[in-house]
């Protein structure tokens, strides 16, 4: 519908890396944390950080529960396309815009909860102003890398790739055999090509 929905996408590790053992402790299940208690440690730490850190006021009607859905998405690629999906696309797609007349605009979406295509019409002004609800503010990036992406743990990350290494749970791809093509001297007259008999020099 493109009603303002903010929310935030996480990729978190499923282990850690000891500093003190320097090796890494494998998650020994696809469970990582309670959701549930996540839902209310989140919402605390984030409205006492806009009071108390940002003196910015709340608005007065504020959900109770927050909803926070924490799922196993697999391991290296099926783990980035699952990310990509929200990073990589559109407010709306052109082909999801489906008709503009008397000011009103019609488009089609997917519902969440019956995954059916439905579609929307509205005011031409009410539609921009959903859509640019979902631009983001000035100063704020739309991914941010943290712990062990960030960009001074360069050299942890590298530690913890070797030792994925000589465990034998990663292996990295081998270089690719460069070819070098030769150039061919083509025929001016009849488009075929040359080949080089000899070199002479002029007596």
């Amino acid at each position: 519908r493109r009603d303002l929905h903010p929310h935030i996408h996480m990729v978190i590790t499923g282990g850690g890396f000891d500093d003190k053992k320097r090796q890494w402790k494998q998650c020994k299940n696809k469970y990582l944390f309670n959701a549930f208690a996540l839902a209310k440690v989140w919402r605390a730490r984030l409205l006492e950080y806009i009071t108390s850190v940002l003196k910015l006021s709340l608005p007065d009607k504020l959900a109770n529960k927050w909803v926070v859905d924490c799922r196993h998405v697999g391991h290296g690629k099926p783990a980035l396309l699952y990310l990509s999906t929200y990073l990589y696309r559109g407010i709306i797609a052109d082909k999801d815009i489906l008709s503009l007349d008397n000011h009103q605009v019609t488009f089609r979406y997917k519902d969440n909860q019956t995954k059916t295509m439905k579609t929307r019409t509205l005011p031409v002004l009410q539609f921009l102003w959903l859509i640019l609800q979902h631009v983001l503010p000035k100063g704020l990036r739309r991914v941010r890398d943290y712990g062990l992406l960030r960009g001074h743990e360069k050299k942890q990350l590298q530690l913890i790739q070797y030792a994925f290494m000589l465990a034998g749970q990663l292996t990295l791809p081998s270089p690719q055999k460069v070819v070098r093509l030769t150039a061919q001297p083509f025929c001016p007259c009849c488009q075929h090509v040359m080949q080089l008999a000899g070199i002479f020099r002029p007596r």
